[in-house]
């Protein structure tokens, strides 16, 4: 027993040191909050942190202060600018291993790192000095933690220096991240679907808008004529299999559900009550801890501006030296996904004499073969092959075995600068909009308020391409004079809109422009416009606006694109005795109307809309499946008036064969929805949306780790109001990565509130900090708070 004591005694000792040694070296991997610092810096800069851990930071000049962002983006979110740069560029799997390696094969086909030395060495020369004192301050601020950051040591890696190109490559993960990967699925599908049916049926399928769209510029467009019996007769085709039809939780995520887009609008002076323009924007994207953004205060001389001080208040992207979104005190800026057409597929034809050449217009030319090696872990991979043409690297086959060439506005050189950092000095709207076309960046909806109460609209990004002699939502041979891309839109071409009659500009991945600005922007998948059109009905019901006006816009998770749904869904009811529905019945008889934690009559009328949708669309989905087992139902926003056309007009050869009439469709896509919904054993009563829309934001880590400590690591599990088609979206994971809206001038009664906090340390006392405002929508002021940690970076002394 003596010797049992011991031995439990030592076994106490050793887990209690274990415990404190995790302690020391997470500890050590703190960012440092206050004293001095001898940096690389010309003069002082002063970085203040308030309770959120907003960051303030103050240099004499601008260079300084990228050093000092730099600094203070390593020391707090140095992992997450590495998978950043490694997402981009292909090289997750030297991290993570070999279940990073499908994601790496994907993206290392683009060749972005050696596409950024390209990029880069075009950008004029205070840009590339930006880059290179952000670099610096970079890998000042690694090197200046006591121990590396704390994933490094759990996943036993050491992290590599940052360098200028890692910057570009970060601007490149964004390219990914709203442009659908990069991939463009969409496109292959739109053709494997007009390969496989009558024009008249894919012109229904795919029709270019709906009865919600709100436009900033023309009206909702006319709908696609009902394919006749002539054309396609379904009753008179087999009933589809199991495998030839998609889930329904897929249709719900891709086809008529969740994209990374945002909500961006705003009121003019004439609408406010002092006088300046109210600018609101939330970018909706995949929500982790920590966030992706990193607030920041940014204070330097204005060099356009003797004794001005140029005082920016918003968002930063670590691993970048500028303010993507916020105010300069003259002007507030947002942005929106476009869902314009920024990639072509070409058909590729290759030399049957000779398979390493390829046709273009001016004859054979010999296809570009690069050698990528892919690692996993330390240990040296396998290598990627990559054929590449003169309009992009060859990614994928046409319908008929043709090689396809990806053109990705992307793979420019000119789709990459720090344009981006002159809005920093911009005094008013008309020169933010003369900027904004000519900034290195995805192309997006920009929206811009001044002090002065004007507001304005406008696309970002200066690649924008003309295209001539061929149809952009098909692969087509770029091989012949006058087919492809013949150079770049000009920037006094680009769409704009400023100061408009209604004093009102709205934009939420949406189709947003008709006619000849259409025509250059193209069609990439636009969002249904529901969102767009509630958004669009709240501005034009109020006449005077303060910010919490528009905070209540931003929170609007009213249904009312799910009230005909509901109406549907009560008519298919009420004739029905049926026992399996009675419970479905009385449930979702009276219509709250929101997407409420506790509505149960949402998440009911949510379900029957994607069964019947599922249902409708199935047997079109099988066609194409005959031919192409990989086809998938495109993203398109036109699915929600083609499946409300069919089920109002009942033409019954479009009606699969298995259901007797439509009605017979509905009454199944209701029995469809109680077996979904209590499939798990829950009770229908209780399938509140609360219940299901439950916060899943998790550090990237958090899932290799122990129940509890993962959790540790995690935003807490609460359940979330809103949805997709709603001003205030939000998934489990998935939502506005911030809320603002900013009165420049007025700084001090606007406000910006994220998800996640500031940190991703779990020891920092800014991990989490003010994530309870995001979830509750309460307005975190803009401005920072009291200052109560102080770090000096100063010079190194002669």
């Amino acid at each position: 027993m003596r010797l049992l004591r011991r031995l439990l005694k030592y076994l106490v000792v050793l887990i209690v040191a274990l415990l404190l040694g995790a302690g020391v070296l997470l500890w050590g991997s703190l960012a440092k909050l206050d004293g001095d610092s001898i940096a690389g810096v010309a003069k002082p800069v002063l970085i203040e942190r308030d309770a959120l851990g907003t960051a303030t930071l103050a240099a004499d000049n601008r260079r300084d202060l990228a050093w000092g962002l730099g600094y203070v983006h390593a020391q707090e979110r140095y992992f997450q600018m590495d998978l950043l740069r490694r997402s981009a560029a292909g090289e997750l799997a030297e991290l993570f291993g070999d279940q990073a390696l499908p994601l790496d094969r994907r993206h290392r086909q683009h060749r972005f790192r050696a596409r950024a030395a390209i990029a880069l060495a075009q950008l004029p020369a205070e840009q590339l000095d930006l880059l290179d004192a952000y670099r610096d301050g970079a890998n000042a601020g690694l090197a200046e933690l006591r121990v590396r950051p704390w994933e490094y040591l759990l996943l036993r890696q050491s992290p590599a220096a940052w360098t200028r190109e890692d910057s570009a490559l970060v601007i490149y993960a964004m390219y990914f991240d709203l442009n659908r990967d990069g991939a463009n699925k969409r496109e292959l599908n739109l053709a494997r679907l007009k390969a496989s049916v009558p024009p008249p049926l894919y012109d229904f399928l795919i029709q270019p808008g709906s009865p919600w769209d709100a436009p900033l510029r023309g009206e909702v467009l006319p709908a696609a004529a009902l394919p006749g019996p002539e054309v396609i007769d379904l009753r008179r085709l087999p009933t589809a299999t199991p495998a030839q039809t998609t889930a329904v939780a897929r249709l719900d995520d891709d086809v008529v559900g969740q994209l990374p887009g945002s909500n961006n609008f705003a009121v003019a002076g004439s609408l406010t009550g002092n006088g300046a323009a109210l600018v609101a924007d939330d970018m909706h994207l995949t929500l982790r801890v920590p966030n992706i953004w990193y607030r920041a205060r940014l204070r330097y001389p204005d060099p356009t501006q003797a004794g001005g001080t140029v005082d920016l208040n918003g968002l930063t992207l670590p691993g970048t030296p500028a303010l993507v979104a916020g105010s300069n005190g003259h002007i507030a800026w947002g942005f929106t996904n476009s869902y314009g057409d920024w990639t072509d597929w070409v058909r590729v034809q290759i030399d049957p004499a000779d398979p390493t050449r390829y046709r273009t217009p001016q004859g054979w030319e010999k296809l570009q073969r690069h050698a990528e090696v892919l690692r996993s872990g330390s240990a040296p991979g396998e290598t990627l092959l990559i054929d590449e043409t003169r309009w992009g690297p060859i990614t994928a086959r046409d319908v008929d075995g043709t090689p396809l060439a990806l053109a990705w506005t992307a793979h420019q050189p000119r789709a990459l600068n720090l344009q981006l950092l002159h809005l920093e000095t911009a005094r008013d709207v008309t020169q933010a909009l003369a900027i904004a076309p000519t900034m290195g960046m995805p192309v997006q909806n920009f929206v811009v308020g001044d002090s002065a109460g004007h507001i304005g609209w406008t696309l970002t990004g200066n690649a924008l391409p003309r295209r001539q002699g061929f149809d952009a939502s098909q692969p087509a041979d770029w091989s012949e004079d006058g087919k492809g891309w013949s150079g770049w839109v000009d920037v006094a071409d680009y769409p704009r809109l400023l100061d408009p009659p209604n004093a009102r500009l709205w934009s939420a991945n949406a189709r947003t422009i008709d006619g000849d600005w259409l025509a250059l922007q193209g069609d990439g998948g636009y969002d249904l416009g529901a969102r767009q059109r509630q958004i669009r009905d709240d501005l034009l019901a109020r006449t005077q606006f303060a910010p919490a006006d528009l905070l209540a816009v931003q929170l609007d998770d009213r249904a009312e694109f799910l009230a005909p749904w509901h109406a549907l869904l009560a008519q298919t009811l009420a004739a029905n005795d049926d026992a399996d529905l009675a419970e479905l019945k009385r449930l979702s008889a009276r219509w709250s109307g929101r997407a409420g934690v506790d509505a149960v009559d949402y998440t009911l009328v949510r379900e029957f809309r994607q069964q019947t949708i599922a249902a409708v669309l199935a047997p079109f989905e099988a066609l194409v499946k005959q031919h192409y087992s990989e086809f998938e139902l495109p993203p398109a926003q036109s699915y929600e008036a083609t499946v409300w056309t069919l089920l109002q007009q009942k033409p019954l050869h479009l009606l699969a064969s298995q259901h007797a009439d439509w009605n017979a469709l509905l009454l199944a896509a209701a029995r469809s929805t109680v077996a979904a919904l209590t499939q798990d054993g829950t009770p229908l009563a209780r399938a509140s949306w609360g219940s299901r829309n439950v916060a899943r934001i998790r550090h990237p880590l958090s899932r290799a780790l122990p129940g509890f400590l993962g959790r540790w690591l995690d935003m807490p599990a609460e359940a979330l109001p809103g949805d997709s088609n709603m001003p205030r979206v939000q998934g489990p994971d998935f939502g506005a990565s911030q809320r603002f809206a900013i009165a420049p001038g007025h700084e001090a009664e606007s406000y910006l509130m994220m998800p996640g906090g500031q940190s991703g340390h779990p020891l920092s006392p800014f991990h989490g900090a003010g994530h309870a405002d995001w979830v509750q929508g309460k307005p975190t002021p803009l401005l920072p708070g009291t200052t109560v940690h102080q770090l000096r970076l100063l010079p190194p002394q002669p």
